[in-house]
């Protein structure tokens, strides 16, 4: 009985799907009246005169482009100022901290009981039925889900108003119904990493855990915990593991650690992207990992061209006018109080019927340092070749370039630290440079006859130094990232000292 009220629910939820996806344009457009209507009379929208924008046309000529530099005396006239109906006609209670990279500044995104309730939430539960149609004989909500939520505690900065990782506020604001069936909220938002591990192993060992939701690296931290500790396969202690809901980043370079771990043909690995700013995509099948750009959540997409990226008032392209194969920068407004705003993130479309796409990287996450536009969809697939040729497995890695000196052309410089090493180094780095040409042309064109680029430099870390530099700079845990691209060489030349001291 059990079974058929869930999946009865999984169908209705997924009916809501259907429907974005046989009325994609018309859904945004009605987003963006909804947006446009609750933005009127608010600061920014008297502003800049919401109630004389009348289509999308006269959205994107006359709003412009935010970044985070241009939102934030919006953001201090609601955390200084205390004031509302600042961004959004409803009080912004919650502030999530992000940012995005381990560089020490965060950032405040706002947001707000429609972005919870109609975004993030809307959100997850449309992902368990994406996820119910394409595995009909699902049965993980008969047991738990093991959440890996964030390092940074829930902080009352007064009048109301409340900070923490987006996982964090999640966690603390979901449904009592859906509480039950996850790990405890006292344990999820214990703010120090390395006791809130060991609780959640406690915790774990005694429960019938079906689903893990979290980011990737961090949960590998704990599985291997729980193994070590317990001396158990992981699938002795849970026979009944179903699936992983995962985020954050980057599955690839995990991929072959969890099915080390977790020896079961059927275990699935399901993508999402749900960031501080809102839940954009979710795996569509089993069989890819492209993700169904989310439509009805209260986000109004545009999409910014590679080549407008670095100009001040980029020109963007709606929905209809996005097309396959190239790479856009995203730019959301939102219920959460977000308008026309540059989230930093690049994806690529792999069909508009429905519109499927893949994470590419970041506008500020890629290394351009001589033409080559290295990009971390580029980096990922080229290390995943270099590590099959090799026997390797990667746990985290980072690189920047290196620039022209007296005697030397450029190169790239890689930092990693491998789970299990290369056979022969020197084989890896010319697998990944080989396979770094036949996915980026630039690159291969830059790298001929040595004239622009010379080969990779990789260094192999000792293993557990990404954790002991975030930890050193108190970033261990939870939402934080190693950044894998950058054209700037302060991460590594900083991380370069850490590993020689």
């Amino acid at each position: 009985m059990i079974t058929n009220i869930a999946h009865k629910y999984l169908d209705f939820k997924y009916r809501e799907i259907e429907r974005f996806i046989n009325n994609p344009v018309d859904t945004q457009e009605k987003i963006l009246s909804y947006l446009l209507r609750n933005g009127e009379q608010t600061y920014i929208g008297q502003q800049f005169h919401f109630s004389n924008i009348k289509n999308k046309d006269d959205f994107r000529n006359k709003l412009p482009v935010f970044h985070y530099e241009d939102l934030r005396p919006y953001l201090d006239k609601i955390l200084v100022d205390r004031q509302q109906n600042v961004l959004w006609n409803k009080p912004v209670e919650w502030f999530a901290m992000s940012s995005g990279t381990t560089e020490d500044k965060s950032k405040y995104i706002p947001v707000t009981k429609e972005s919870l309730t109609k975004g993030h939430y809307k959100c997850g539960e449309q992902m368990l039925a994406i996820y119910g149609q394409a595995n009909p004989k699902a049965k993980f909500f008969f047991g738990k889900t093991l959440v890996l939520g964030g390092s940074k505690q829930i902080n009352n900065i007064g009048d109301g108003i409340f900070t923490g990782d987006i996982s964090a506020i999640l966690i603390r604001n979901l449904y009592f119904w859906a509480k039950k069936s996850r790990t405890p909220e006292s344990i999820s938002l214990l703010p120090d990493w390395e006791v809130k591990l060991q609780a959640l192993t406690d915790y774990a060992v005694k429960n019938d855990v079906r689903a893990f939701m979290g980011v990737p690296s961090w949960l590998l931290v704990l599985l291997k915990k729980i193994k070590a500790d317990t001396g158990c396969e992981l699938l002795d202690i849970w026979p009944n593991l179903e699936v992983f809901f995962h985020g954050g980043v980057s599955f690839a370079p995990f991929e072959e650690q969890y099915k080390k771990l977790i020896n079961k043909p059927d275990m699935y690995y399901w993508e999402t992207y749900n960031a501080s700013e809102g839940f954009f995509g979710v795996q569509f099948s089993n069989e890819s990992k492209d993700m169904l750009l989310m439509l009805d959540s209260g986000i109004y997409y545009e999409f910014v061209p590679m080549s407008e990226w670095n100009n001040e008032n980029p020109k963007t392209l709606t929905l209809e006018e996005v097309k396959t194969g190239q790479n856009y920068a995203i730019m959301i407004s939102t219920n959460g109080g977000l308008w026309r705003y540059m989230i930093g993130d690049t994806i690529e479309f792999t069909s508009t019927n429905p519109y499927l796409f893949r994470i590419t990287g970041r506008t500020k996450n890629f290394i351009n340092a001589f033409g080559e536009e290295l990009i971390i969809d580029n980096a990922e697939k080229a290390l995943s070749e270099a590590c099959k040729a090799t026997g390797a497995q990667i746990s985290e890695y980072t690189a920047a370039p290196v620039y022209f000196g007296d005697n030397n052309t450029g190169a790239h410089e890689w930092l990693i630290e491998f789970s299990v090493e290369p056979r022969n180094l020197d084989d890896f780095i010319k697998e990944l440079d080989v396979n770094l040409k036949k996915v980026n042309s630039d690159y291969e064109a830059k790298r001929s006859y040595n004239l622009s680029l010379r080969a990779p430099i990789v260094h192999s870390l000792p293993k557990g130094t990404f954790n002991e530099w975030l930890k050193s700079i108190g970033k261990l845990g939870g939402q934080n990232k190693v950044p894998r691209l950058s054209n700037n060489r302060d991460y590594i030349d900083r991380l370069l000292t850490f590993v020689e001291r």
